[in-house]
């Protein structure tokens, strides 16, 4: 479903190249749940952009179902965004002053669903994120941390998207709330076979995915897959 080959991202700076990601390659097949860890600096914040179709690589390439993501103008990187990505943010992003069901449905206003419509894939949506029904017509910002964090999820979810792209999607809750946030993913990868890519600096968030691809200095250090290290193939 991915597949990263030897992408470099290189960002120009007054004191000059400062390079964020060095030849990092690796893939992801449909349907696995994957962290990507790293410290503060280690390039995995501009290796989630570029995974999430919000930048492109300086060098390298990278496919997203069969489709080179790196070559695509913005118009194309948008729709890539709408139609195959899932984007669940630290900060929640939901409009404070509009319901739960508006929230995940606004999406699909976009897409130009119409309203029936929207309705029944919001509810399944919520319904697959874990959100008890009674919450649907509450405003957003009357909703707990992690309540609040299962609607983003649903969002994420409410247009099928290839891939969900989970950028520190604990880092606001306590560890109780983020332990039930975490385990919703779990069951969506599981139970829905939903593809998940969890960026996160802490390992016991990590340890909730199957596999995880260690980043630092801007270069891919370390790939485990249930126990078991895979080998990183370098340039040669």
């Amino acid at each position: 479903m991915i597949e990263c080959r030897h992408i470099t991202k290189v960002y120009n700076t007054g004191a000059g190249a400062a390079p964020a990601l060095q030849d990092v390659s690796f893939s992801i097949a449909a349907g696995e749940f994957v962290a990507i860890i790293g410290p503060s600096g280690s390039g995995k914040s501009t290796l989630m952009h570029i995974l999430g179709a919000l930048d492109t690589p300086t060098g390298g390439e990278y496919f997203l179902d069969g489709k080179d993501v790196s070559q695509l103008s913005d118009d194309d990187l948008a729709d890539i965004r709408k139609n195959k990505i899932g984007f669940v943010f630290q900060s929640f992003n939901l409009l404070p002053r509009a319901t739960v069901l508006r929230n995940v449905m606004l999406p699909l206003v976009y897409a130009d669903i119409p309203k029936v419509e929207r309705e029944r894939q919001a509810k399944i949506a919520l319904h697959n994120a874990g959100l008890d029904e009674s919450h649907y017509y509450h405003l957003s910002n009357q909703l707990s941390g992690g309540q609040m964090q299962r609607v983003a999820i649903a969002r994420a979810l409410v247009n099928n998207p290839s891939l969900i792209l989970a950028d520190e999607p604990t880092g606001n809750l306590d560890t109780k709330t983020g332990e039930i946030v975490l385990g919703t993913f779990q069951r969506l990868n599981r139970d829905h076979n939903h593809t998940i890519i969890l960026i996160t600096h802490e390992h016991d968030v990590a340890e909730h995915a199957d596999r995880i691809i260690h980043i630092r200095d801007g270069r891919l250090i370390d790939d485990v897959k249930n126990g078991q290290r895979r080998e990183i193939i370098e340039n040669s």
